[in-house]
């Protein structure tokens, strides 16, 4: 179990993890309809974010990437919840208004790369308001 996470978006969330050393443009990779990442050079490239537990540092690009979280909900291809490194504006925002739960890694274990904190594959179950990861 991995405690003292720190609470984005509150709720829990439980899925296989996806997990990614790289960010995420969530405006220029995802494809909401699908929930697949589009960017061939991207490590999860024609990977689905539906139902999975999202392990990544941290999304990049506009702010609008925000309304991709929410379109991705509407679709039905939305991550069960999202885990990263440092939670930032866009995912935070996005995550907020679509009623995804959301957390940081405690400082520690966040500069390690993140396939050491969580192992790709793994079913995990993130409860957000209590700031743990478990594996189920």
């Amino acid at each position: 179990m991995i405690a003292g996470c720190r609470k984005i978006v509150g709720g829990k969330g439980e899925g296989t993890a996806l997990v990614s050393s790289q960010p995420i443009n969530f405006l220029a990779m995802v494809e909401a309809k699908t929930g697949r990442i589009t960017d061939p050079k991207h490590e999860l490239f024609e990977k689905s974010l539906k139902d999975v537990i999202l392990v990544f540092p941290n999304a990049i690009g506009s702010s609008v990437g925000a309304y991709v979280f929410y379109s991705l909900k509407e679709a039905g291809t939305a991550p069960a919840a999202i885990v990263c490194a440092k939670a930032d504006i866009t995912t935070a925002s996005g995550c907020a208004i679509a009623s995804i739960p959301v957390l940081d890694l405690p400082t520690n274990m966040a500069r390690k790369p993140l396939a050491e904190s969580v192992r790709q594959g793994s079913r995990i179950k993130v409860d957000a308001d209590a700031g743990t990861i478990a594996t189920v």
